[in-house]
């Protein structure tokens, strides 16, 4: 025997089937590794059988038990022969191969062992990579990673009989590429042919690949049948291009572009679509979105936020839209910041598109362009105990009908805080002052106006501790009383523009502001007092278990500054909110605005959320503003029966008596596969909403088809806590 052949353990444990076979020969493959050369090329060949014979460096035949082993290589049948000439084994009769984790049992098997090149004759097989398994009359193994299985089957299903498998004349095995590629091929699900293709890719291990997606059909009232057959570019780890041509029965062919980037310093995403002479309009209809980040130096910073659309009628003509159009008010933005050690500044156009709703009774307001607006901002903290900062903004409001003009805005403030452990207090002073030039002033207004308006507040507050329990668990409860003063003298701004100003949403938070409106065109007169007290139970770890808060502003002056002849009374409406985690499964949300003349609600939420293990949640929500909206919400996600769940959410409006938001569905979760069924209703408009349903089988390993859109991210959407079946 020449010298670099070894004698090698025999195997202690026969196996009894394919299965123990696999993993059997998985932990042997795992201590081959731990011994395996770096190179297998260079790594020692070890042979052993029950007898052997031959000619001296011709060839050597062995039988009986024979077993072949070379690096991630191990051969074991009845008879084998090794060429010295070829470098080559040949083996027959129970043949069983471990190739680098890879199970194969066939007639025979020819491998060259320096390349790794060979075959395997009418071979079952089984890859570690993705529990992959399948039969075919012949695989070829090209080199270590690639391999062709001739005229076999391919499925991720366990068992002889799997619910899914795929048929193919050659599929190519790529496994340094993480690609799998099969020829003419069918697709069989329950012993049922439903797809035949000539060509189908799809990655071994999950990963991203490029190639055809899944085909999409579907169908709207408005456009009739729809059929789409992405197709996805795997451009880079950090990059990928998705294409979408989509055939729409009664408009014509519809062509759309999705790009996603991520580096070190940017990234983004860019969404274009576009059909050219929709047949039912006459027009050329398209759609486009696109927002990017990216820090062009370590200090400059640049931002864009893209829309567009064609017509008006874009959302509701094409609701499944890839751009996300639905919104009616298209932003565009586009910012270039600094940042400097204590200060950033920031120059930046903002416009919007207004896709009027033909149905609704009220028009939507086109807001002012901003072109261009100019920002400063500077602050310090702690020097010598005081907070300063410093904003300045400098904005050209452009507006097709309404008066255009440049202001000036510039707000100085200092705070001196005094934090301590049980207690807090923060006087600041502010100044706002602003200066208006004016294109074309209405009649009795000044082209320029100047304003100065300084604010004094003072926020303090206590913090009371002590141990206490809650829903039998130890915890700490805290007692925080706030008050919150303000006073702003007035000064008259009737005449004044409004370009952004409007009043502020009123809330816990906004009560603890010193100007009831939002933007800077009006800054709200104050002699006024906000009292709160808010109660926390903490538990050991510091993680908050529940909060209660009830609140209240009072005012001791009448304010003059109003905006749309809307006058505040002497005292706020009441303001109250619990939320948080009642059990480990069950969190609840309170929130009340109570009115101080009616003594009604004014808005209200309640909302309550049950999630007792994964993929087991339901919510429940009421919402509630007098005399506008009136909705109880429900959603969940919960099992049925073994392997079945049910899925649905519907978003009632008690005031119109009818359904705004509707869900409804099943998932089946199987071994190796997964199927889901989703019927929805959505409002496109003020009156009229869109119906579809989605039905989605989910093979794991190779695709998902289906018909509709894709049933997962409607359910992510709308129902919180919802995770996919087919996750672990």
């Amino acid at each position: 025997m020449p010298a670099f052949f070894a004698q090698a353990q025999a195997q202690s444990v026969t196996p009894q089937s394919f299965e123990e076979d696999r993993l059997l020969r998985q932990q042997s493959y795992k201590m081959l590794q731990q011994e395996k050369q770096p190179d297998d090329k260079n790594a020692p060949t070890l042979i052993e059988s029950g007898k052997f014979w031959g000619r001296p460096e011709r060839f050597i035949h062995f039988e009986h038990e024979v077993e072949i082993l070379k690096g991630g290589t191990q051969v074991n049948a009845d008879r084998a022969s090794y060429s010295f000439l070829e470098d080559e084994v040949t083996a027959e009769g129970r043949v069983r191969m471990l190739r680098n984790g890879d199970c194969y049992k066939g007639d025979s098997v020819r491998m060259q062992l320096d390349s790794g090149a060979g075959n395997v004759v009418n071979p079952v097989y089984k890859l570690l990579r993705n529990n992959a398994q399948g039969n075919a009359e012949r695989i070829d193994f090209l080199d270590e990673e690639r391999s062709i299985v001739n005229n076999g089957t391919y499925s991720t299903c366990e068992g002889l009989n799997p619910d899914w498998y795929l048929r193919s004349d050659t599929l190519n095995l790529d496994t340094g590429l993480d690609t799998g590629i099969a020829g003419k091929s069918v697709l069989y699900f329950m012993g049922t042919p439903i797809l035949a293709t000539p060509s189908l890719t799809f990655p071994l291990s999950g990963a991203r690949h490029s190639g055809f997606l899944p085909p999409v059909v579907g169908a709207s009232s408005k456009g009739g049948v729809e059929f789409a057959l992405p197709y996805y570019f795997n451009i880079a780890p950090n990059r990928d291009l998705t294409l979408y041509p989509k055939l729409i029965s009664r408009r014509g062919l519809q062509l759309g572009a999705e790009g996603r980037y991520l580096g070190e310093t940017y990234r983004g995403e860019t969404s274009i679509e576009g059909m050219a002479n929709d047949r039912l309009t006459n027009s050329n209809r398209y759609a486009l979105t696109s927002v990017h980040q990216q820090q062009l130096t370590p200090q400059l910073r640049l931002e864009w936020n893209l829309n567009s659309a064609s017509d008006d009628n874009y959302p509701s003509d094409f609701s499944n839209s890839i751009t996300k159009t639905a919104q009616r008010l298209l932003l565009r933005d586009i910012s270039l910041t600094y940042y400097g050690a204590f200060w950033n500044t920031s120059l930046r156009t903002t416009g919007y598109q207004v896709l009027q709703d033909v149905t609704a009774t009220t028009p939507i307001a086109l807001p002012y362009s901003r072109s261009p607006e100019l920002q400063f901002h500077a602050e310090k903290y702690d020097l010598m105990g005081f907070d300063w900062t410093l904003d300045s903004t400098w904005t050209r409001f452009q507006h097709p009908t309404l008066v255009q003009g440049d202001r000036l805005v510039v707000t100085p403030q200092l705070s001196l805080p005094l934090i301590r452990p049980g207690y807090f207090v923060i006087p600041k002073i502010s100044l706002h002052a602003s200066k208006y030039e004016l294109v074309n002033p209405r009649k009795k207004q000044n082209p320029s106006y100047q304003l100065e308006i300084p604010t004094f507040s003072l926020d303090s507050g206590l913090i009371f501790e002590r141990p206490s329990q809650l829903f039998e668990k130890t915890a700490t409860q805290t007692l925080e009383p706030r008050i919150f003063y303000v006073n702003t003298p007035y000064h008259r701004q009737g005449r004044l523009p409004n370009f952004d100003s409007a009043i502020a949403d009123f809330n816990f938070t906004q009560i603890f502001s010193a100007n009831r409106f939002t933007g800077q065109d009006r800054i709200g007169d104050a002699n006024q007092v906000t009292l709160a007290l808010i109660s926390r139970f903490l538990e050991e770890d510091g993680a908050e278990r529940l909060k209660l808060a009830i609140g209240q502003r009072f005012n001791f002056s009448k304010q003059r500054v109003t905006l749309d002849g809307v006058k505040n009374p002497g005292r706020s409406d009441l303001l109250l909110t619990a939320d948080g985690r009642i059990f480990d499964t069950l969190s609840a949300e309170t929130a009340l605005q109570i009115s101080q003349s009616t003594h009604q609600s004014v808005r209200a939420t309640y909302g309550v959320s049950w999630h007792p293990e994964p993929k087991k949640v339901l919510n429940l929500a009421y919402r509630f503003q007098r005399d506008t909206l009136e909705q109880v919400d429900f959603s969940g996600q919960w099992p049925l029966a073994n392997r079945w769940y049910a899925v649905g959410r519907t978003n009632y409006s008690l005031m119109d008596k009818r359904i705004v938001d509707g869900l409804a569905g099943f998932e089946y979760k199987a071994d190796c596969w997964s199927l889901r069924f989703v019927a929805q209703r959505f409002a496109i408009d003020s009156i009229n909403s869109n119906t579809g349903f989605s039905i989605q089988l989910e093979l794991n390993g190779l695709a998902r088809l289906g018909v509709g859109n894709n049933p997962i991210e409607a359910l992510k959407r709308n129902i919180s806590g919802y995770q996919p079946i087919s996750e672990r």
